[in-house]
């Protein structure tokens, strides 16, 4: 079997890829700073991996990492728009800077693909009502999102320039066991089962009627996997979009949060944050086409194993 590097292995959704390739046989590696990864992601497979604690922005720490590997998916950043807005340096040296390390070692070491991890806030907030296609104009209304959008730009420039099989893998708000409720950038749908199973309204940012195409972390892995696998001529150089293609609002999502953990608490309201999206909704089509993607966890049984997961992990609720 091959051996492939996940860099923010530790992460929410690189533990989850980890879990997923280890399943599968492959020899794993994990380049991990821990700055927001968290050891109890890997506790359960920690023998079974071969784990570098080092840093995206070091590049001798990456050209380390990705040594004797056939893919990299590139997961490891700093996955925040409003940290990327209190600290647009630090966001950009490791969401930029770090992607460009990651494709110069992979580069230099032989490495056959890099399957990227970028993200659907490239879109800004254009054609509110229209799904996001990847022929969009990207119109970045954040630093994270600048960063995430230059960095895809790098993997295209690797894979024209340099020869190295590239695949930028654009996520729209995924969800699933191991995100992290208790950060302070902490996703929707971990604050809101964290407030809702503690007895307290869940704050909504705006008037609630904001809509994000959510997507479970198993069929993001999914597509990671095809698009590690995808024949070279259909994928190399290419971005598509990876989501469940459905339009869900932040009401609604309390509301099916509540049916599930089994609560009648309506939420707060606080003011809209900046840099937020008010609609985001993707267009699978490239990806269904090019890599065979079909979601196969809809959003209420990935609602229901995430809230499944939080009661395991935390022993109550």
């Amino acid at each position: 079997m091959a051996t492939y590097l996940v860099t923010g292995g530790a992460g929410f959704i690189g533990s989850n890829l980890v879990e997923a390739l280890l399943e599968q046989g492959h020899t794993v590696r994990v380049l991990d700073n821990f700055s927001t990864g968290r050891r109890a992601n890997l506790a359960a497979f920690a023998d079974r991996i071969d784990l570098i604690e080092g840093d995206l922005v070091n590049l001798d720490d990456v050209r380390r990492a990705v040594e004797g590997v056939e893919v990299v998916f590139h997961q490891g950043a700093v996955p925040s728009v409003p940290r990327s807005i209190e600290d647009p340096i630090g966001s950009d040296k490791t969401n930029a800077l770090g992607t460009l390390h990651v494709l110069v070692a992979a580069r230099d070491a032989g490495v056959r693909r890099v399957v990227y991890a970028s993200s659907s806030s490239v879109y800004g907030d254009q054609s509110p009502d229209a799904a996001k296609v990847e022929t969009m104009s990207p119109r970045p209304i954040s630093p994270y999102a600048v960063a995430k959008l230059a960095a895809e730009h790098y993997c295209q420039v690797a894979y024209h320039v340099y020869g190295l099989e590239t695949v930028s893998l654009r996520y729209f708000n995924v969800f699933g066991p191991r995100q992290d409720p208790t950060s302070a950038y902490a996703a929707v749908i971990p604050r809101f089962i964290t407030a809702l199973r503690d007895g307290t309204p869940p704050t909504i940012y705006g008037d609630g009627e904001q809509t994000r195409d959510f997507t479970y972390v198993g069929n993001v892995v999914a597509g990671n996997l095809l698009a590690a696998s995808a024949p070279r001529e259909r994928v190399a150089g290419e971005v598509f979009n990876l989501a469940a293609g459905g339009q869900i609002s932040l009401n609604t999502l309390s509301q099916a949060l509540a049916a599930i953990i089994g609560c009648d608490i309506p939420p707060v309201y606080a003011d809209p944050r900046p840099g937020d999206i008010r609609h985001s909704r993707a267009d699978i089509g490239k990806a269904q086409k090019a890599l065979g993607f079909a979601p196969q966890i809809s959003f209420q049984e990935g609602l229901r194993r995430t809230v499944a997961w939080y009661r395991e992990a935390t022993g109550h609720g």
